[in-house]
């Protein structure tokens, strides 16, 4: 059960990749916060929306977006803004962890890469501050990834990306604090998504990084939802600047 933090009662929150995985339970989340949810998936998330509807007696606004399309993204939270007003909380979920060893990288995949896994999250920032400028505040959550500090031999594009989203929110942080805008984000662990599973995961290899960490169980989706509303909340009113773990306790085996 998450807490409950009244002040994301009818505020307007934006997720980016929020018809899937980790994504989908933020929406969720949200929504259980009584918040006005928007978010945009590059795949056609109107079944779900649908569903949270009936679930939670309050559907989240879909809409149809590619991230890497700064255009796109910035009109998508434009329409979002005319739906439920200038936002108060902006989630930076949107990522692909495509893998390619360092060798065989060329410069179309390390620009698509860098463009999905931070550059998105700059101007989506970018729209989000001018939005909660009108309204005196807000707060932005970006995910980063503990991946940043592991390194990962064949993620090279993707750890540099998730080492940018660290820097930029420290950044962005001391940007925009003093307009009551706060800036934090989350670096997950080994989270166990569908996705995962299918194209990364094995049961020898999660046995082992789960090993590792001092919270002896795998992290599941659901894990992310309740640092992602205390972050969004003003529960963390002093928060900022700050990259918070989620990785269970992990440490590298010696």
């Amino acid at each position: 059960m998450q807490a409950k933090y009244p002040d994301l009662s009818g505020a307007p929150v934006f997720i980016t990749g929020g018809g899937s995985g980790i994504g989908a339970l933020l929406v969720e989340g949200f929504l259980r916060q009584n918040a006005r949810v928007a978010f945009c998936d590059i795949v056609d998330s109107t079944e779900f929306a649908d569903r949270m509807g009936e679930e939670t007696g309050a559907r989240p606004l879909f809409l149809d977006a590619d991230v890497t399309d700064t255009g796109a993204l910035k009109a998508a939270m434009r329409n979002a803004e005319e739906a439920h007003g200038p936002l108060a909380v902006l989630v930076n979920n949107a990522a692909n962890d495509q893998r390619a060893e360092a060798d065989e990288v060329d410069e179309a995949f390390w620009d698509w890469s860098l463009s999905l896994n931070l550059k998105q999250q700059f101007f989506a920032a970018q729209e989000a501050a001018a939005q909660m400028r009108k309204r005196g505040g807000g707060r932005i959550v970006n995910y980063s990834s503990i991946a940043h500090a592991l390194g990962g031999a064949n993620m090279t594009s993707y750890v540099a990306a998730k080492a940018g989203v660290a820097g930029m929110t420290r950044s962005l942080a001391r940007a925009w604090g003093k307009e009551g805008i706060r800036v934090n984000a989350i670096a997950p662990g080994l989270v166990v998504t569908e996705r995962q599973r299918e194209l990364w995961i094995t049961e020898e290899g999660l046995k082992s990084h789960v090993g590792g960490q001092a919270i002896p169980r795998p992290i599941a989706p659901e894990d992310l939802v309740g640092p992602t509303l205390f972050l969004a909340s003003e529960a963390s009113a002093m928060i900022a600047a700050q990259v918070i773990v989620v990785d269970g306790g992990y440490v590298i085996h010696a």
